[in-house]
């Protein structure tokens, strides 16, 4: 049986490709989809209930109107009926359908329905075994020719002037009898739904035309929340970049007593706790600093007169004077306290990087010729143990005494922790020229490198004890930030340290000196 169902047209936005990034956006979305799906819910309970009771009337009103028209026209119909009295009585209730527009059919005893016009729509087997089966009034929604239509089957009762029912002897038929005293006769009717139909679609159309309006009107409050989520949100991240650029004193104002209220508040507890650590930190960091810039000051006077005594000393041991052990003590305390003058030396120029007070004097060399120097200075440009890669000119605005600390430190480590040979090579790389110090040792730990320019730090697990303070990497990469460089270490993929130097190039290309 196939039965007549009305479309529901609702259209589906669908869904986006992406999911929307901002949290505006998220939440006016978020907002509008709540609201589109509220009004989606109560226009389709709506259009049921309505499309219910459109239907239901229609039915109702169909079967009282047939009750009506049988009540005036089958007491006139002879029993048993033939099929022009059938015929007749049908094109009787097709006349006074008017603007229902019947279209009845009529039959005796279960024979095949009978219908006035040949464009009659069937009567649905179902329907036909219903009414036969129930003795009473049956109705069904159908379709036929794509258009909607309602038949209805009603079985004819036999009654007397009297109300008494009786099977063969009354006055003639009708319809108000119980299933005892039904005459054999049922008459169909099928009508078009469309007048209904047309109702019903009106209602479907009228709810699509609200729903734009109604999602417009949504959009108003969705921006409004929105609006009030996002402004102390907006707050929060200016108050975190703010204090992300270092200004701690940053408050935010923190009414209401929502769940952003407390966040604000709880953003003004870190932001003091901050404040207040920071400031903790920067006099111990002070107070640090200034007590090894004191010392280092301190012990400069003391130092001094003790190398110029270690120096009459080492003549007098060198000189063959002093007892053989004697002569060894000397040597010794020689040693550490050239040593401990050039740890103070290396603290005072520490507390001067930290006092941003270390003077930087620019002039414009060639790298090549700082190589030399710095090699010649150190007796090293004619030691087997250290060779010179200079085949370029390399220009350069640096401060050449720092640069030349530089080399020396990174030279003078690699001879110390590495094995020889160490090579110093210069390039010129575009705007940029490096110089990497390379030496044949063991390399740097992979646990020590990201420590290896930090103050102190020793990889004594690794390399062989030194007498060093751990300050002249610090120091190098210090001296190489002053002159807009770079420092970095690595291990070579053959073996051995290598560290560079990565400095601006100049614009012109100075002489030698």
């Amino acid at each position: 049986m196939r039965r007549f169902r009305l479309p529901l047209r609702f259209a589906a936005s669908g869904f986006w490709p992406h999911a929307p990034r901002g949290l505006r956006v998220r939440l006016v979305v978020a907002f509008l989809l709540a609201a589109a799906f509220g009004a989606l819910l109560t226009a389709g309970l709506t259009f049921h209930r309505a499309r219910a009771a459109i239907l239901d009337r229609a039915e109702e009103t169909a079967v009282a109107d047939l009750r009506t028209q049988l009540d005036s026209l089958a007491p006139d119909l002879t029993l048993p009926p033939t099929a022009q009295d059938l015929r007749g009585l049908t094109r009787q209730i097709d006349q006074a359908g008017g603007a229902r527009a019947w279209h009845a059919s009529a039959s005796y005893r279960g024979g095949e329905p009978v219908a006035a016009s040949a464009g009659t729509p069937p009567v649905p087997d179902e329907l036909r075994r219903a009414v036969q089966d129930s003795g009473r009034a049956v109705h069904q929604r159908t379709e036929h020719d794509g258009r909607p239509w309602l038949a209805l089957g009603m079985p004819v009762a036999y009654t007397d002037d009297s109300g008494d029912t009786d099977t063969g002897t009354g006055t003639g038929p009708g319809t108000h009898a119980d299933a005892g005293s039904l005459s054999g006769l049922t008459v169909y009717a099928v009508f078009p739904l469309d007048d209904d139909r047309a109702d019903i679609d009106a209602l479907v159309t009228a709810a699509e035309a609200g729903a734009v309006p109604a999602l417009a009107l949504a959009l108003v409050p969705a921006l409004f929340a929105a609006r009030s989520v996002l402004r102390p949100v907006r707050r929060l991240r200016h108050g975190a970049e703010r204090i992300a650029a270092g200004e701690l004193d940053t408050r935010l104002d923190a009414p209401g007593r929502d769940e952003l209220a407390d966040l604000t508040r709880s953003f003004n507890t870190m932001a003091e706790t901050l404040e207040r650590d920071a400031a903790e930190l920067r006099r111990l960091e002070a107070g640090a600093r200034r007590f090894a810039a004191d010392v280092a000051h301190e012990l400069r006077t003391p130092l001094a007169a003790m190398a110029a005594v270690t120096e009459v000393l080492d003549e007098d041991a060198a000189s063959g004077v002093l007892p053989a052990d004697t002569e060894d003590a000397v040597r010794l305390i020689s040693e550490e306290v050239r040593a401990l003058a050039r740890t103070v030396e290396d603290l005072m120029e520490v507390s001067r990087f930290d006092a941003k007070a270390a003077p930087v004097h620019r002039e414009d060399v060639d790298l090549r010729t700082l190589v030399t120097k710095t090699l010649q200075l150190r007796g090293w440009a004619h030691d087997e143990r250290v060779r010179a890669d200079l085949p370029e000119p390399a220009p350069v605005c640096v401060d050449p005494r720092r640069i030349d600390v530089v080399l020396g430190n990174l030279v003078a480590n690699a001879l110390h922790h590495g094995r020889p040979p160490v090579t110093v090579a210069v390039r010129v790389r575009g705007d940029l020229v490096r110089v990497t110090v390379t030496d044949r040792g063991p390399g740097i730990p992979d646990e020590a490198l990201p420590y290896v320019f930090d103050r102190f730090y020793k990889a004594d697990a690794a390399r062989p004890r030194s007498g060093g303070s751990g300050l002249g990497l610090a120091i190098a990469q210090e001296n190489a930030a002053l002159n807009d460089g770079t420092l970095t270490a690595a291990n070579h993929p053959d073996g051995g340290a290598v560290f560079t130097l990565t400095l601006p190039a100049a614009a012109s290309s100075p002489g030698t000196t």
